[in-house]
């Protein structure tokens, strides 16, 4: 890649960085008081987790 590219890249990356910060630190502040739903995220993960094994075990088994 040429140098001009990169810098162009770079100065892309900092504009996008500057202008989506305000909308990562309310994010942040919103997620520290927002109520805890764990198991909204377990059951799903433990759901592909389970269908993950079953088609190894059933692709090992053919």
């Amino acid at each position: 890649m040429e140098t001009w590219e990169q810098i162009l890249i770079g100065l892309f990356a900092i504009f996008i960085l500057v202008f989506l910060m305000p909308g990562v630190k309310a994010t942040l502040e919103r997620s520290k008081q927002a109520e805890k739903d764990w198991p909204g995220l377990l059951i799903p993960m433990a759901f592909v987790v389970g269908v993950v094994i079953l088609v190894i075990f059933i692709l090992r088994s053919s």
